[in-house]
């Protein structure tokens, strides 16, 4: 059995999209810190303040990680349970009040980008189309 090679890096379009998602990602679950505290939050439980306006803009912005996460080949499988995260993260942010608190603990986005980052590195980097011929 051969030895086992290491993983060659993801395609420089790959890796910038990534990087973009984890940007948004991080802007949406864990931007700030509540000073004193190592409690940190996002845009998406300020936004959730707003009735119904802030709950579509956050997790519309949410379901665009899924949509960029699936164009990166992540399998059905792992798009349903990212697809539970954002649904519970929903669930959580309907509540008045009390889903603020649960968006600040609940980080769907994070946990959806770890399970893109698994996927990255796990899969071979895609092979470009062959020539028509």
């Amino acid at each position: 059995m051969p030895p086992l090679s290491p993983t060659p890096p993801p395609p420089p379009e790959t890796e910038t999209v990534r990087r973009r998602l984890e940007a948004i990602a991080r802007l949406l679950d864990s931007r700030w810190r509540i000073p004193l505290t190592n409690i940190r939050f996002g845009a998406d439980p300020v936004l959730n303040l707003i009735p119904g306006l802030g709950l579509l803009a956050s997790k519309g912005v949410s379901v665009y990680l899924l949509w960029e996460a699936r164009r990166l080949g992540v399998p059905p499988g792992t798009l349903l349970r990212m697809l539970g995260h954002l649904g519970l993260d929903a669930l959580i942010s309907a509540v008045p009040l009390v889903g603020w608190a649960g968006d600040v603990f609940y980080r769907a986005n994070q946990r959806n980008m770890r399970l893109l980052r698994s996927h990255l590195e796990r899969s071979p980097p895609p092979r470009p189309p062959s020539p028509p011929g």
